[in-house]
């Protein structure tokens, strides 16, 4: 498949734009493997966690609000004012092929996907097992029918799985939805894209900016710490509210070029001028060497460094509801 060449693209595969960190090999995955299981660099997640608050959401969201549930990982369920949107919707056991295989949840979703309500729009930033659940993603093209917005080089894989009405986005590329004044943004980030050794870089990822009349969201998916962060907001505008990741970062040699630790997290919440953040990413899948808590922990830690209050960046419970105010 051919792409635009750009900063970011060759016309075949896609890279972090020059003087960015690229993502390890997988070659490097048996040092990694080796340095966890034993040298024993590892943190186990217990085995038995509480089970996520049941969500109340909202029958009506006043116009200039956004209400927002953290269903787990990277999924957020955000009501505006006539519109629903969902982000990277991962409801499957585990986070690998055939919904069957890969890293098991260590907290069940805090919805089903039987008690969602009607969606609009749903964000799907890469094509990772953790962020693409594609059963989940064909449940909701049959049940919900909403507009699918990713990135580039996923539109003709999902439509040859089941998955229709998609529309994919480069890097600033916008897509309107007229009737409900949301305007969705492409923005870049500091990652890769695969689902087997054989499509590394096949296709895009990147983060989204909901742009509606009375404020912004930024939904960053998957990102490292880079100058991305600014450039958005030099670009888009400060949002009113963004959605950051905050887990899955050791071991730092091997996670520092595709995922934030949380002290970088507060700097890229600093960088866009977020009004207030939100983390995700966290406590859902162990993907990485960190404890469950440590995230929690570490975001702290960098929020009285780094001079924040806890409501400037905080977590939402999972299950948690909370009403913030775009204007």
């Amino acid at each position: 498949m051919r792409f635009p060449v750009s900063d970011h693209c060759d016309g075949f595969r896609f890279f972090n734009p020059a003087g960015r960190p690229q993502a390890r090999s997988f070659l490097e995955l048996p040092r990694w493997w080796h340095q966890q299981t034993v040298l024993g660099h590892g943190t186990a997640w217990p085995r038995n966690l509480p089970p996520p608050l049941r969500p109340t959401l909202p029958a009506r969201v006043a116009p200039g609000d956004v209400a927002v549930t953290f269903i787990g990982h990277s999924t957020f369920l955000l009501q505006f004012a006539g519109l629903t949107v969902l982000t990277d919707p991962m409801f499957s056991r585990h986070a690998g092929p055939f919904g069957l295989l890969g890293p098991q949840r260590a907290r069940p979703a805090a919805l089903r996907l039987t008690e969602l309500p009607p969606i609009d729009v749903v964000l799907v930033s890469h094509n990772h097992y953790d962020h693409l659940d594609l059963p989940t993603l064909r449940w909701l093209a049959r049940e919900r029918a909403p507009l699918f917005v990713t990135t580039l080089g996923n539109k003709q894989w999902l439509e040859q799985r089941g998955v229709s009405n998609v529309v994919e986005l480069d890097w600033w590329q916008e897509h309107e939805v007229a009737a409900a004044g949301l305007v969705i943004t492409g923005t870049p980030a500091q990652h890769f894209a695969a689902r087997s050794p054989w499509d590394r870089c096949r296709s895009l990822w990147g983060g989204f900016m909901l742009r509606t009349p009375a404020g912004s969201v930024f939904f960053c998916g998957d990102s490292g710490w880079g100058p991305h962060f600014a450039e958005i907001r030099a670009r888009l505008g400060v949002p009113a509210l963004a959605l950051l990741p905050v887990g899955a970062y050791e071991p730092r040699w091997f996670m520092t070029p595709v995922h934030m630790n949380p002290a970088e997290a507060v700097r890229a919440h600093r960088a866009l001028g977020a009004t207030r953040s939100l983390g995700m990413h966290f406590g859902t899948f162990q993907l990485t060497n960190e404890g469950i808590d440590a995230p929690l922990r570490d975001l702290a830690v960098a929020r009285a460094e780094q001079g924040l209050r806890q409501e400037d960046f905080d977590t939402l419970d999972f299950g948690g509801v909370r009403v913030v105010a775009l204007a």
